[in-house]
């Protein structure tokens, strides 16, 4: 699967980069993920995901687990489409939710992350009724949640080692007594 879900009516691939969320609220009337909604659901495994807050002067990322980290998944939709050559390439995108408590003082969004014993029902390809699958599509328990800063190393692509999700240190900002 590629990242950024094309549509299968899609004549070429280039609005792929603008869906690599859909927001769950509305997903099921948008002709992009009206489809993948009803027929072509997925599991996006993950073991925690990373939003930016902006301060005054930057973007402080913060990284979000599940039960301590342990492995979850993300509501994702997906769909194939046929390129110029005539092959198929499968695409995938991920539902997106208000947030919780916890995501809320960082973002506005959040993405829908699974309870484990709805997998089953999520994936179901017989399940198409899209008011019941919809109901998943909620903030999740912030209590079973974590969040701790972490390091701007995660800005940048060529950073792709374990320190980029260390806790990190927030420098305490004091303000002068004189001016």
């Amino acid at each position: 699967m590629l990242w950024g879900l094309i549509p299968s009516w899609a004549k070429d691939s280039t609005g792929s980069a603008r869906m690599i969320n859909a927001r769950s609220e509305t997903a099921s009337t948008k002709p992009a993920f009206r489809d993948p909604l009803k027929f072509r659901r997925c599991l996006i495994p993950a073991d925690g995901f990373y939003e930016w807050k902006r301060t005054t002067t930057s973007k402080q990322p913060f990284c979000f687990e599940v039960n301590g980290g342990e492995l979850f998944a993300f509501a994702g939709l997906w769909d194939g489409w046929k390129n110029a050559e005539q092959q198929w390439v499968r695409t995938c995108s991920i539902l997106t939710t208000t947030p919780n408590a916890l995501t809320a003082n960082v973002h506005d969004r959040m993405p829908v992350i699974l309870h484990p014993d709805s997998y089953e029902l999520w994936l179901d390809p017989g399940m198409t009724d899209v008011q019941v699958v919809s109901e998943f599509l909620k903030p999740f328990d912030p209590s079973l949640m974590r969040c701790y800063p972490v390091s701007t190393r995660i800005n940048h692509v060529a950073n792709d080692d374990e320190d980029c999700c260390r806790p990190f240190e927030l420098a305490q900002t004091q303000k002068s007594l004189f001016l």
